[in-house]
């Protein structure tokens, strides 16, 4: 008995050990390729699910395609609505596993094809020059590796048939939830359902489980598949987060579809053996019937994927997402500009503020990186889109001139926001590079600077004269680095960002200068007018 337990935990250990070398020999082989299909074949939900099943049959993890999905989402390249796609694609994908082990595994002597393919794969690795044939040959000694653990596992677990069946450990009278329970613990603790499967389908072969309470095994198994993304997303981004929860809530609704209608998935499951003409064996009809509840949960889900993202759009939500979002945008106002450029003006107010309070920080806030600025530079930016997008929705045939002019004001306000956002981070490269010994003797220059910058974001309005100064601060600046690299007292690559930065710097209180002038359209049409005349041309 206890030989036994060490075979079916060392057949367990070959199988996942197969399996990641599997998972990477082919990931790493086909990175590129498989990058390209994940980012440029998921443009709508369904191009998601079926690339998200693509992949995940070829790699066999679903780990690894939805940490990949995740990446894309925080890029911005994927929107949470198409990777909810990708991930009902990825759960139908890993149900490949099965059909591998039940097609292949129990037909015929797996060490036969086994111990070729391993040394074929062990020598494709040694002899190969080029990386990507290298992984190639990782890749098929772990599909070696896979059916040797799928063998030993097969032994072991048939010579322990006997015992088992007796009820001492495994009793059918333990019911689905049991055994539900326990293909979700088995994934947990593995962190691979494609382990638990194959325990499951090889005990269900071996005549140690039935096919009923096989099946709640394998429903269990298919939910704690999720648990790998949870534990990833726990500190992640909202994003990942979000993906994690969708994940966990389709395998949920999936399971739960599954358990209530399983003597009719069971019925289907026989009826489609004798249609496809399979070979009838636990093996086969588990793999069936895991492709069929995971095709019957993505049908499901499919239609409702759009209420189902903006469900998990609210969930996690950050201050800087908050304040990405417009508050004073309707819809219903598109067709009366009249009225909708009141809340415009509102959200040019906020854009505004929120621009102000970026340059602010990056100013004055110590031992800050770009990497921590990065999350408000995109709300922000992602409000300025909002505003240009809304107004370019409003009536045009509606508008009279002052309405035009008042809103001309406001889209090009937010091309200067969105140019000074862009070049907020150059603020604290100017810091750093500013403490640094090589300039040293223009520190106080470089202080006096940052206090007219700092001056000149406070201002709420149009302030020429301190444009003027931080003009003139940064053409003694950019001369006093030239000289310094002409008389070599400073690198010539140090020198040359410094002089980029001092540029940026430069664009950006200009940008920022002019979004002084920018005026609430309310006030346009009231008559109220500036004392200052707004730039009409913008560098």
């Amino acid at each position: 008995m206890i030989s036994s337990v060490f075979q079916v935990l060392g057949g367990l250990a070959l199988f996942m050990l197969a399996m990641e070398m599997m998972t990477n020999g082919l990931k790493n082989a086909a990175g590129h390729s498989l990058r390209h299909l994940l980012g440029h074949w998921t443009r709508t939900p369904m191009r998601g699910l079926m690339a998200g099943f693509v992949i995940t049959g070829i790699v066999q993890h679903s780990g690894a395609v939805t940490v990949a999905t995740i990446g894309f989402v925080n890029a911005g390249l994927l929107s949470l609505k198409h990777s909810l796609g990708v991930i009902f694609g990825s759960n139908i994908g890993t149900t490949m596993t099965g059909w591998l082990v039940s097609l292949v595994g129990f037909g015929f002597k797996i060490e036969a094809i086994a111990l070729p393919l391993l040394a074929a794969g062990v020598g494709f690795r040694t002899i190969s020059r080029t990386p990507r044939n290298q992984f190639l040959g990782e890749a098929l000694a772990g599909f070696a590796l896979f059916f040797l653990g799928l063998s030993i596992l097969k032994t072991a677990l048939e010579s322990a048939a006997g015992g088992l069946t007796s009820g001492d450990i495994i009793s059918p009278d333990y019911g689905l939830p049991a055994f539900f329970m326990i293909g979700l613990i088995a994934t947990v603790l593995t962190q691979s359902s494609s382990a638990s499967l194959a325990i499951v389908l090889t005990a269900a072969a071996g005549g140690l489980i039935p096919l009923d309470n096989a099946a709640a095994a394998v429903v269990g198994a298919n939910l704690g598949s999720t648990s790998t993304a949870a534990l990833s997303a726990l500190k992640a981004t909202a994003n990942a987060r979000r993906l994690a929860i969708g994940h966990i809530l389709f395998n949920v609704v999936t399971g739960i579809i599954a358990l209530l209608i399983l003597p009719v998935m069971l019925w289907m499951v026989a009826t489609l053996t004798d249609l496809l003409d399979l070979e009838a064996n636990p093996a086969v009809s588990l793999a069936l019937f895991h492709t069929l509840f995971n095709v019957l949960g993505a049908a499901v889900m499919l239609p409702f994927i759009t209420p189902f993202a903006r469900f998990l759009g609210r969930l996690f939500r950050s201050k800087e997402e908050d304040n990405a979002e417009p508050r004073h945008l309707d819809d219903t106002l598109i067709t009366t500009p009249e009225l909708a450029i009141g809340a415009v003006d509102q959200e040019m107010k906020r854009l505004i503020g929120h621009t102000r309070g970026l340059l602010r920080v990056c100013l004055d806030r110590e031992g800050l990186n770009v990497a921590q600025i990065r999350p408000k530079m995109e709300a922000i930016k992602s409000l300025n889109s909002a505003i240009t997008d809304y107004i370019g929705r409003l009536r045009a045939e509606k508008m009279q001139v002052s309405i035009v002019d008042a809103l001309t004001i406001s889209v090009r306000t937010c091309r200067y926001l969105a140019e000074a956002t862009d070049l907020a981070d150059r603020l604290l490269t100017l810091r750093e590079l500013a403490d640094r010994t090589e300039f040293a003797g223009s520190k106080q220059a470089y202080s006096d600077y940052l206090d007219t910058l700092r001056a000149l974001v406070a201002s709420e309005e149009p302030a020429p004269e301190l444009l003027a100064k931080t003009e003139q601060v940064y053409h003694s600046l950019k001369n006093d680095t030239l000289q310094k690299i002409v008389w070599q007292r400073l690198a010539t690559t140090l020198g040359d960002r410094m002089l980029d930065t001092l540029s940026s710097v430069r664009r950006l209180s200009d940008q920022w200068a002019k979004s002084l002038y920018w005026r609430a359209g309310t006030d346009i049409l009231n008559g109220y007018h500036h004392q200052e005349p707004v730039p009409e041309n913008p560098q």
